[in-house]
């Protein structure tokens, strides 16, 4: 079985050691409008099928790496130090060794997020895919998109979608080593398009999205479906955009996502990540449709609430949601 180590080597073996001071790398998050949920390898953060997602623009992360002297990573994240215990940095330092030209070589990572960390606004794979860059840049690798996308998946799966704006495809691939699963970014351009993030709980998810990915393919008896759902729904979601179809996109994403949560709620023990101020924003979503706003949601794996829509309707959108945060994916 191939390890992360060695498809990250795979790639980057020989180019040295540092040729800057400190790397420096941003990525943009990204929001799946046809989902990923379940690895068919859990070391490589392959997926069972594909996904598509679109891209929050400006929102996303930033990161710089740098040698440091030691005696273990130091490890920051938005200015504060955190503990090397603690889930941000562990998952940091164990990508970090993929990359380690040594024992006892050491990395300083400053990183900034601008979407709530651990709540569903998809802060691990901007984070990683921002990780992948700086560390690009540090070395010197001079890699491309493609090479970056397998790398960032090595640490964050959805991170394979966060190297381009706009819509991106992530190619589930058959290769037991992974180098044919990565985000490849669509031609379309939709400059009309904007998504909304609903931030109603900033607070870490209780139950984080590996855990909840394992436990809905080894316990849910509906998952044998998902493979056939996601394959129709991601011809049907790029036939909409290349028409630029808003009902017809909005339908597909709204049903994909209310059918993850679905699988979530039918895994045991039960995965249900929903608040009532969640349901309360769906509600509102679907009593203004039935008044002829186009308007549809989405959601990842937390409590917040995403919303598709075109700019001609902002002023509405923002009407129902005074809080909501605008982004022109293609602006």
């Amino acid at each position: 079985m191939t390890t992360a180590r060695e498809v990250a080597q795979r790639i980057v073996s020989g180019r040295g050691l540092p040729e800057e001071t400190a790397g420096r790398g941003r990525a943009p998050a990204n929001i799946a409008l046809v989902k990923y949920w379940g690895k068919r390898d859990e070391e490589l953060n392959l997926p069972v099928t594909g996904s598509l997602s679109i891209s929050l623009g400006p929102l996303g992360s930033e990161v710089e790496v740098s040698p440091a002297e030691g005696p273990h990573d130091a490890i920051w994240l938005n200015s504060a130090p955190q503990p090397l215990t603690g889930v941000f940095a562990r998952r940091a330092s164990a990508y970090l060794d993929l990359f380690r030209p040594a024992p006892g070589y050491w990395y300083e990572v400053k990183a900034r997020n601008t979407v709530p960390t651990a709540a569903g606004f998809a802060s691990s794979a901007s984070g990683f895919a921002a990780m992948a860059r700086a560390l690009d840049d540090l070395y010197g690798w001079g890699l491309s998109i493609r090479e970056l996308s397998v790398l960032a998946r090595l640490g964050s799966g959805s991170a394979a979608r966060s190297l381009q704006d706009g819509f991106v495809e992530w190619h589930a691939g058959s290769a037991p080593d992974g180098m044919d699963s990565y985000g490849e970014r669509l031609p379309a351009e939709w400059p009309e398009l904007r998504m909304g993030a609903v931030v109603l709980c900033a607070a870490e998810k209780p139950v984080g999205s590996r855990e909840g990915m394992k436990r809905s393919v080894e316990t849910c008896e509906f998952y044998r479906e998902w493979p056939g759902r996601v394959a129709a729904d991601l011809a049907a979601l790029k036939d909409a955009i290349a028409r630029k179809d808003m009902a017809a996109l909005g339908t597909v994403t709204e049903g994909n996502a209310l059918a993850m949560h679905a699988l979530m709620a039918a895994t045991r023990p039960p995965i249900v990540y929903a608040l009532p101020e969640t349901v309360a924003a769906m509600r509102t979503v679907w009593a203004a449709r039935q008044e002829g706003l186009p308007l549809w949601f989405t959601m990842d794996a937390g409590p917040n609430v995403k919303l598709l829509f075109e700019a001609k309707d902002e002023a509405r959108v923002r009407g129902l949601f005074p809080g909501v945060q605008v982004v022109a994916p293609f602006g």
